[in-house]
């Protein structure tokens, strides 16, 4: 597995496991490969097969199993301000945090500024998300991110939380809400069999 795609994959992974969903999991360690390629042109990881149906993003892989099996364990919760903030600390995620902490710009940052930007530059990503991301779940959370159930919004957090810290050495210190729920997400048995370490591809 690259390691460029590990965060994207435990997004759908996490998914999967939160809803109950039996899958088949397929290790890409090449993703150049043509074969791949054919599968998503990007080259980006994950990619769903589901008969006919390929899906080659995370959220919409996401947001495709939400409606296909509504009466597994939902991700959306029926109040219309609610669902729109676990869009929105989704998307914090997926579009402001994670894409700048990919591997391939970490790597060019590498080249073109020098090899000791690649972590200052990661974390200031990431306390920028994070900083949002607090400020915006002092309003909502509860045990979870917004509210007593796991949601949509936690899926895309947990992974996050787990690279900051465990990855990326993030200093957790002035984000308590975050730091609690990582703690949160530590305890669910779904979360902790999808990170990267437990995965049938890992390194260890």
């Amino acid at each position: 597995m690259k390691d460029m795609g590990t965060l994207l994959i435990n997004f759908a992974v996490q998914s999967c496991r939160q809803q109950g969903l039996d899958y088949d999991y397929q290790a890409v360690h090449d993703v150049s490969d043509p074969e791949f390629l054919k599968l998503n042109p990007l080259g980006f990881v994950p990619v769903l097969l589901d008969g006919h149906s390929l899906i080659g993003d995370s959220f919409a892989i996401i947001m495709y199993l939400e409606d296909k099996y509504p009466h597994h364990h939902p991700l959306l919760p029926h109040d219309l301000h609610t669902r729109a903030i676990n869009f929105q600390l989704a998307n914090i995620v997926s579009s402001s945090i994670q894409p700048f902490q990919n591997l391939t710009l970490v790597k060019y940052i590498a080249e073109k500024v020098g090899p000791d930007e690649k972590l200052p530059w990661t974390q200031s990503v990431i306390r920028k998300g994070f900083t949002a991301l607090e400020k915006l779940l002092k309003d909502h959370a509860r045990r979870y991110a917004t509210g007593d159930d796991i949601f949509l919004a936690d899926v895309f957090l947990a992974p996050q939380l787990h690279a900051a810290i465990n990855r990326f050495n993030v200093d957790m210190k002035e984000f308590p809400i975050l730091s609690r729920l990582h703690e949160a997400y530590n305890e669910i048995p779904s979360f902790w069999k999808a990170l990267p370490e437990n995965q049938p591809d890992a390194v260890h």
